[in-house]
C-alpha cells in the first residue's frame, strides 16, 4: 500500500475531480432537468395537484415537502456518522456509500412517474441524501490532506471542476432533450429521464477516478456507543461554548434565519419557472428555464468576485446586509414575474446574490471563530447542521403557504419576513462587534 503523504498534488487533484463528479447532480437533477420532468408529468396528465398521503396537495407543495424530510434526515444524521468516520478512520468508506446511494437513486429516476409517486419521490430523496452525505466526508478530507496554506486554491479548483463537468453534462442532455429524436428517443419526457440514468452514471463512474488516489484511515478501533454519538456531544459541546461568543452566537442565528430564505429560493426557483411563467410552448418552457439555470450559473461567479470586492471595502457584516436587502428587492420583483423576460431578469439578479451570500457567509463564519481554536471541524459540524435545518423550516413554510394560499408567489413573498428577521439580527451583531 502507498504512503500518503499529507499536500501531495495527485491527491489533491483527486479530492478536487470529486467535485467533477457528483455536481451534476446539484445541476441536472436539483436545479434543471428534473424540475422541467415533475413539472411536465402533472401537465401532461391535467393535473396541478394530486393526493399525497389522503390531501390534495399542490405539486409544488409535495417536492417542498419530500426535499424538508430529505434535508432533516441529513441534519440527523451527519454528525452521527461522522462522529463514527473520525473514530474509526474510515470517512471513504462513508463517501462511497453515500455516493453509490445518491447514483444509483438518479438512475432510479428513470422510472420516475405519478402512478408509483411514493416510490418516486423515495429515489428523489434517496439522491438527495446521498449527495449532501457524500458532501461531508468530501469536505471532511480537506484538513487531512490539504496543509492550510492549500486548502482555499484547491478548495477553488474543485468548485471549478464541479461548474465545467456539470455545464458539459447539462448541455448534452439539452441537446437530447430539444432533439429527442436525432438521439433516437421518444420524445422529450424519455430523453430527461435518460438523463437521471447519464447523472448516475457520470457521477458513479468520474468518481471511482478520486477514490483511487484518497487516502483511507481505516484503524483498529471497534465502534462503540461513546463513538457513535460522540458528533451530537460535539455539537452540544460548541453550543454551550456560543454563549462565551456574543458575535458569533449572534450572527450564526442571522445566518440560520436568512438562511432557510436563501436556499429555498434557489432549491424552488427551477420549479416557480416551469409553472407560474406564461411560456409560448413546452420547447420554449424547456429552452428557457435551461437558459435561466445556466444564466444564474455563470453570472454567481462574477458575484462571488464582487462581493468579495464590497466586502473588504465596507466588512463582512456591512456586506450581508446590503446583499440580504438585494434579495428582498429580488423576492419583491418575483411576485411580479409573469412572462418568460421578467423571468430571466430576476434569474440574473439571483445569480448576482447566490454565489456572493454563499462564499460570504460562511468566510464570516470562519472570520468569526474564537482565535487559537483547534476545534474547527466541530465548529464547522454546527454549522452545516444549522443550514441543513433551517433549509427544513424554510421548505416547510414555502409548501404549506403555497399549498393553503394556492400560489406560489404568495411563499415567495412570505420569505421577505426572513431575510427582514436575517438584517435586524445582522445589524444588532454588527453592533456587538463594534462593543467588543
Amino acid at each position: 500500500m502507498k504512503t500518503f503523504i499529507k499536500g501531495d498534488k495527485k491527491v489533491l487533484n483527486a479530492w478536487a475531480f470529486y467535485d467533477w463528479a457528483n455536481s451534476v447532480y446539484a445541476l441536472v437533477i436539483s436545479s434543471s432537468i428534473f424540475p422541467l420532468f415533475y413539472g411536465a408529468l402533472f401537465r401532461i396528465e391535467g393535473k396541478t395537484s394530486t393526493s399525497f398521503f389522503g390531501i390534495e396537495t399542490p405539486s409544488e407543495s409535495i417536492i417542498s415537502y419530500v426535499t424538508a424530510i430529505g434535508f432533516l434526515i441529513i441534519a440527523f444524521i451527519s454528525p452521527l456518522l461522522s462522529g463514527v468516520a473520525d473514530y474509526l478512520g474510515n470517512k471513504k468508506f462513508f463517501l462511497k456509500l453515500f455516493c453509490l446511494i445518491g447514483s444509483l437513486s438518479c438512475m432510479m429516476l428513470y422510472f420516475f412517474d405519478l402512478e408509483n409517486l411514493y416510490t418516486s419521490l423515495l429515489f428523489y430523496m434517496m439522491a438527495l441524501i446521498g449527495f449532501w452525505g457524500s458532501l461531508v466526508f468530501y469536505n471532511s478530507y480537506l484538513p487531512d490532506i490539504a496543509f492550510p496554506e492549500q486548502q482555499d486554491a484547491i478548495s477553488a479548483k474543485g468548485y471549478s471542476l464541479g461548474y465545467i463537468g456539470s455545464v458539459i453534462l447539462l448541455i448534452i442532455n439539452l441537446a437530447m432533450v430539444m432533439k429527442s429524436e436525432l438521439f433516437g428517443f421518444d420524445g422529450p419526457m424519455q430523453a430527461m429521464k435518460f438523463s437521471f440514468v447519464l447523472v448516475g452514471i457520470w457521477w458513479l463512474g468520474f468518481s471511482q477516478i478520486s477514490y483511487r488516489l484518497l487516502p483511507n484511515f481505516r484503524n483498529s478501533k471497534k465502534i462503540n456507543t461513546q463513538a457513535f454519538f460522540s458528533g451530537f456531544k460535539e455539537l452540544k459541546k460548541i453550543y454551550k461554548e456560543l454563549k462565551q461568543y456574543p458575535v458569533l452566537k449572534g450572527y450564526l442565528f442571522a445566518f440560520f434565519v436568512y438562511s432557510m430564505a436563501v436556499q429555498t429560493v434557489m432549491i424552488i426557483a427551477a420549479y416557480f419557472g416551469e409553472k407560474e411563467v406564461q411560456w409560448e410552448s413546452d420547447d420554449q418552457r424547456q429552452m428557457g428555464l435551461i437558459i435561466s439555470i445556466l444564466l444564474i450559473q455563470i453570472i454567481a461567479v462574477i458575484g462571488a468576485i464582487l462581493t468579495s470586492r464590497l466586502s473588504k471595502k465596507v466588512g463582512n457584516l456591512k456586506a450581508l446586509i446590503i446583499i440580504n436587502t438585494a434579495w428582498i428587492f429580488i423576492c419583491i420583483c418575483a411576485y411580479f414575474v409573469v412572462k418568460p423576460i421578467s423571468f430571466y431578469i430576476v434569474a440574473a439578479m439571483v445569480g448576482m446574490v447566490m454565489g456572493g451570500i454563499q462564499s460570504l457567509s460562511r468566510s464570516t463564519y470562519s472570520k468569526l471563530l474564537p482565535e487559537n481554536t483547534t476545534d474547527t471541524t466541530s465548529f464547522f459540524s454546527f454549522y452545516d447542521v444549522t443550514e441543513k435545518i433551517g433549509i427544513v423550516i424554510g421548505m416547510l413554510f414555502y409548501g404549506m403557504i403555497a399549498q393553503i394560499t394556492g400560489k406560489m408567489q404568495n411563499a415567495i413573498l412570505f420569505l421577505i419576513v426572513f431575510f427582514a428577521v436575517g438584517i435586524f439580527l445582522l445589524i444588532k451583531t454588527a453592533k456587538k462587534e463594534r462593543i467588543s
